[in-house]
């Protein structure tokens, strides 16, 4: 399937490209979410002219994660969990946890689907998350688990 697309998109291309992907993730996300358009000549023509007004909301999405990341980066968040006796947890730490968390101590709205979680947060320690704001600009966040003492 080819589209067009509408923003800058991580690992994809940037505004104006007309791109192939797989059915399903262009319909079902891509379209849906107004990312991108199917690929017609009328569909070319009307980007082109909006071009530009595309790259200003670009701009404007970019300062405001750039702001976001300057709040958050290298922050560390502390998460107090029941745990058995060898220090893994009784259930993991997921990303909407986290995007909680953020929302919480910094009062920051971090979509759940931007954290990036190399490792399952299962057990008593320090994690490295990374927090894909927009597709140019990343925030690195520590997760620290400690033991809830009963």
């Amino acid at each position: 399937m080819e589209i067009i697309l509408l923003e800058n998109i991580k690992n994809l291309g940037k505004i104006g490209e007309v791109v192939k992907v797989k059915r399903g993730y262009g319909r079902n996300y891509l379209l849906k979410k107004g990312k991108a358009l199917n690929a017609t000549t009328e569909n070319l023509e009307i980007v082109k002219k909006k071009k530009d007004d595309l790259n200003k909301k670009n701009i404007e999405l970019k300062k405001l994660a750039k702001n976001k990341s300057e709040q958050i980066n290298k922050k560390k968040y502390t998460f107090t969990k029941r745990t058995l006796e060898n220090g893994e947890l009784y259930g993991t730490i997921k990303p909407r946890e986290i995007s909680k968390k953020i929302h919480e101590s910094d009062k920051i709205e971090i979509q759940p689907s931007l954290i990036e979680l190399h490792n399952e947060i299962n057990k008593v320690g320090t994690f490295n998350a990374i927090i894909n704001l927009h597709p140019e600009i990343q925030a690195k966040i520590l997760i620290e688990v400690v033991k809830q003492e009963d």
